[in-house]
């Protein structure tokens, strides 16, 4: 369905490398004028997807579409874009003025329509002149603050006046659509936070679509109309700043950008939430009773309370209390046998060992669906009582000719973490931890690319490389037919 609003659509787009997908099945679209921010954290496959709009890569599956036309087989250079990157890839032995000329004194622009000597119509083409040239270059040299610097030599620039010149190059050209990878990754924090302000100053000014890849929460919260987060090549969510922050899709997104509690609880009926031990009231409804559910609570909507104050919904012992110039960070530990940490941002003053009793507001209560509560894999017997787990051979206790097709379940707090991988019956890679309060949920993802959910006592860094193993008792093992009738034991 074509809509004049939209500029660029994504459908069903995937990349693979050696079978494993990078970006994985993704669609969205972009309207025209919109700033647009990717997020995530980095191997989520935001880059992948810049390029493949730009057409420096391929899709494996899928198609791009640029103001309704199907660019997908298109080459870069024949598509209404321009990249900026965040090695700014000028021209060392080109002065400022020559850098950003570089494209015009390649482009060739419609000299009108022209009827030859048999009465045939056609466009024709001519290059751009010194002086059209010349105006070009200084009118968006005036734009990035940099009007007397076209004599210069790059090498003379500092790391944000370069960066200056690399978007000049890119915008003088007249693109339909900037994109921007990480472009002010390699500036200081001051530098940043001015190119920042000077690139939305830009985007007001140009009206143009500017599609941008950043890994910095704060840098995609501050600037963008429109945030798409990614983690494993697929997107979590899209959505305003504001949407994305106060009410995330999920765990992750709610871990990922800004600090946020996130706890495991129960929904024991509409409205009506249980974790930490206690029961609280919330605005949420349509979920099963009884249901496994995460809850997601900022730090600033959580009020301080005298402990004995009749509002106060549970206690806490105070951990830590630190003045952040705007308010005080407390982190205190919620009286109960589960001993949940909560992170609190408060005006209130609280010394360490000291009770104090909590209060949150229904509205602030973020319920969310859990994206996995046990984990699940198809696969086969290698032999009796022996399962293939991701290339791995796992004792279990059940007895079951080689080669039979089976569901495999496995509890979370049931998979074993290793810090040497060789400890392990399998390897893989951490690429997600969050502390749950009491716990760390982390994400393994295997070579053969299965996510382990695991339920642990300790803080493993993304990128840890590490083993796994399972006891064969808590392998949960049943005989699977393709019509989903299940054989139980």
């Amino acid at each position: 369905m074509k809509n004049d609003d939209i500029i660029i659509q994504i459908k069903n787009l995937t990349k693979e490398y050696d079978n494993n997908p990078v970006v994985n099945n993704i669609s969205f679209s972009i309207k025209r004028g919109e700033f647009v921010t990717f997020l995530g954290p980095s191997g989520c496959g935001k880059t992948t997807t810049l390029r493949m709009i730009a057409g420096f890569e391929k899709p494996t599956r899928g198609e791009v579409y640029i103001n309704g036309k199907n660019i997908t087989n298109i080459p870069p250079h024949e598509r209404p874009v321009n990249t900026v990157f965040q090695k700014y890839a000028l021209f060392p032995h080109l002065n400022v003025f020559n850098n950003i000329a570089f494209g015009l004194k390649l482009k060739m622009v419609s000299d009108g329509i022209v009827t030859d000597k048999k009465g045939v119509k056609y466009e024709k083409f001519r290059k751009l002149t010194k002086q059209e040239i010349r105006e070009k270059v200084r009118n968006v040299l005036k734009m990035v603050d940099l009007e007397d610097y076209e004599h210069r030599d790059v090498d003379s620039l500092s790391g944000g006046q370069q960066q200056r010149v690399a978007i000049a190059r890119a915008i003088v050209n007249e693109p339909e659509v900037l994109l921007l990878d990480e472009p002010l990754g390699a500036l200081d924090l001051k530098m940043r936070k001015d190119m920042q302000l000077e690139l939305m100053n830009m985007h007001k000014k140009l009206g143009i679509t500017f599609v941008y890849v950043t890994h910095d929460q704060e840098e995609a919260l501050t600037m963008s109309d429109t945030i798409v987060v990614m983690r494993g090549g697929v997107i979590q969510q899209i959505g305003t700043p504001q949407k994305v922050y106060d009410e995330p899709a999920n765990a992750f997104v709610a871990d990922f950008i800004g600090e946020s509690n996130i706890f495991s609880g129960i929904m024991l009926d509409n409205y009506k939430v249980q974790f930490c031990e206690h029961v609280f009231e919330c605005v949420d409804k349509g979920f099963k009773k009884n249901e496994p559910i995460d809850v997601i609570i900022r730090p600033e909507d959580i009020y301080i309370l005298p402990e004995d104050n009749k509002s106060a919904m549970m206690r806490a012992k105070v951990i830590s209390s630190i003045f952040k110039g705007d308010h005080y960070q407390t982190i205190a530990e919620i009286i109960g046998e589960e001993g949940n940490e909560i992170l609190i941002h408060d005006n209130t003053e609280c010394k360490s060992g000291e009770t104090i009793g909590l209060f949150i507001k229904p509205f602030d209560l973020h319920i969310m669906h859990k994206s996995r509560i046990i984990n699940e894999i198809i696969t086969e017997m290698w032999d009796e009582n022996v399962v293939e787990i991701s290339g791995g051979r796992f004792d279990c206790l059940r007895s079951l000719p080689s080669g039979t097709k089976v569901k495999v379940q496995i509890d979370f707090d049931d998979v074993i973490i290793h810090d040497d991988e060789k400890e392990g019956i399998i390897g893989g890679t951490v690429v997600s931890s969050i502390y749950k309060g009491s716990y760390y949920q982390c994400i393994v993802r295997t070579d053969d690319y299965y996510d382990f959910f695991v339920d642990t006592d300790d803080e493993w860094l993304k990128g840890d490389r590490v083993g796994i193993s399972v006891k064969p008792e808590d392998i949960i093992v049943t005989e699977y037919v393709e019509d989903k009738d299940e054989k139980q034991d």
